[in-house]
């Protein structure tokens, strides 16, 4: 459906303030300061490959500005499976994406996140999560546990606004590559690929 220019600002206004009202309640989990800008939602959408037919994977969603990017790539939204904490955001996304699976839940739990849902191999996955909030050893299990629910080789894409990958590669496990410094986001941020090695 077409959208005036004014019903564009008036939806990008009420995410905002939907934004600045979870990180108020919420500082751990949402974990920045504005809500991804779309420079940065479209390069990390940029890995989706359509073509596989497999589903796609989102977490930490927060009010959708990467999901819209992800869609906009062609995937059929019944292919994409976002997981988001905020009880706020969830319902925010139910509205905006119907067609979508959005899963309410904990993205370091997706075994019971998931749902019916858990037993899917996913194409990629795209995260948003402030993993830079959360002790070492629980990023490392988020990542492994990710990439094991992707073909070998597909990426899990993750961004932080730290100089350095917020989990660095491990040996025999996981590779990670910088794929993109966004300066047009606020903050500027850099995003990572990782990809499974083969066991």
């Amino acid at each position: 459906m077409f959208q005036t220019f004014t019903e564009r600002m008036k939806l990008k206004f009420a995410d905002e303030l939907r934004f600045i009202h979870g990180m108020r309640n919420q500082p751990k989990t949402v974990g920045a300061v504005w809500p991804t800008g779309p420079v940065m939602a479209r390069s990390m959408a940029s890995v989706v490959d359509i073509e596989s037919r497999l589903p796609v994977l989102e977490l930490g969603p927060g009010t959708g500005v990467i999901t819209k990017a992800i869609l906009a790539r062609g995937l059929a939204p019944e292919l994409l499976h976002a997981v988001e904490f905020s009880h706020e955001f969830v319902r925010e996304l139910h509205i905006r994406f119907p067609r979508s699976n959005i899963h309410e839940g904990d993205a370091f739990n997706l075994d019971v996140s998931l749902g019916d849902a858990n037993a899917l191999r996913f194409d990629c996955a795209v995260s948003a999560l402030p993993l830079l909030n959360f002790p070492a050893e629980m990023r490392t299990h988020f990542i492994t546990d990710i990439l094991k629910r992707l073909p070998l080789g597909r990426p899990l894409i993750q961004f932080s606004y730290g100089p350095l990958a917020p989990v660095q590669a491990v040996a025999g496990k996981f590779t990670v590559e910088h794929h993109d410094f966004i300066l047009r986001n606020i903050p500027p941020a850099r995003i990572w690929i990782y990809r499974q090695l083969p066991q």
